[in-house]
């Protein structure tokens, strides 16, 4: 499986790191190593002063497909979730200013939290699903898929137009304003519609 992963999908993210407005869906991908295993705690990696977090909805690839047109692409889909990309961003800075890829900032081990996933028929609509990350009880980001750029159907359709999904694909689908630094011993929560799906500790 392959984790494929949206920056810049929500624009009041875009204008909390002054970057530039995409025209197009900005994609990247995490290996499977990036998963953080279950009851693992995250640990700061050496390599990064400012670890920071993202949490975002995320969606499970259920069938294989190519050139997945929009209005199609809620059948390739069947449990959501939130999860968290973890993002050196003292590392990522140093590499955008040199024009190179990201992935030592976004695809390094145990990068990407994932959370329980709920059947996406638990809730009424897709298009107006809120979640929320607390750290140590205090709310640091929340936001709707109201308000993304592209929504989620829309992402599996450019997606597939560069790469194949396959069956246990994660998607995420790009985080909300309030991405900070993480601390040792803080205590990270991600719910979706008030239901908590995962639980983690940073050391």
């Amino acid at each position: 499986m392959k984790i494929i992963c949206i920056g810049r999908n929500y624009a009041n993210h875009i204008e909390e790191l002054q970057n530039e407005r995409p025209t197009e869906p900005v994609i990247f991908i995490k290996p499977d190593s990036a998963i953080l295993l279950k009851q693992h705690p995250f640990v700061i990696p050496e390599f990064s002063e400012d670890v920071q977090h993202e949490i975002e909805v995320i969606i499970k690839i259920n069938k294989v497909g190519k050139y997945i047109d929009a209005k199609f692409a809620h059948k390739y889909y069947d449990e959501i979730s939130v999860g968290i990309d973890f993002t050196a961003r003292d590392l990522q800075s140093k590499l955008k200013e040199k024009g190179l890829p990201w992935e030592k900032a976004k695809a390094f081990d145990g990068s990407a939290v994932i959370g329980d996933f709920l059947p996406k028929e638990q809730f009424s609509s897709l298009e107006n699903l809120t979640f929320e990350l607390k750290s140590n009880n205090q709310t640091v980001q929340e936001g709707n898929v109201n308000m993304m750029l592209w929504k989620i159907d829309e992402l599996i359709a450019s997606i597939s137009q560069y790469f194949t999904l396959k069956i246990g694909d994660i998607i995420f689908t790009g985080t909300p304003k309030g991405v900070a630094k993480v601390n040792p011993n803080d205590v990270l929560e991600g719910y979706l519609e008030g239901q908590k799906l995962f639980r983690i500790q940073i050391k």
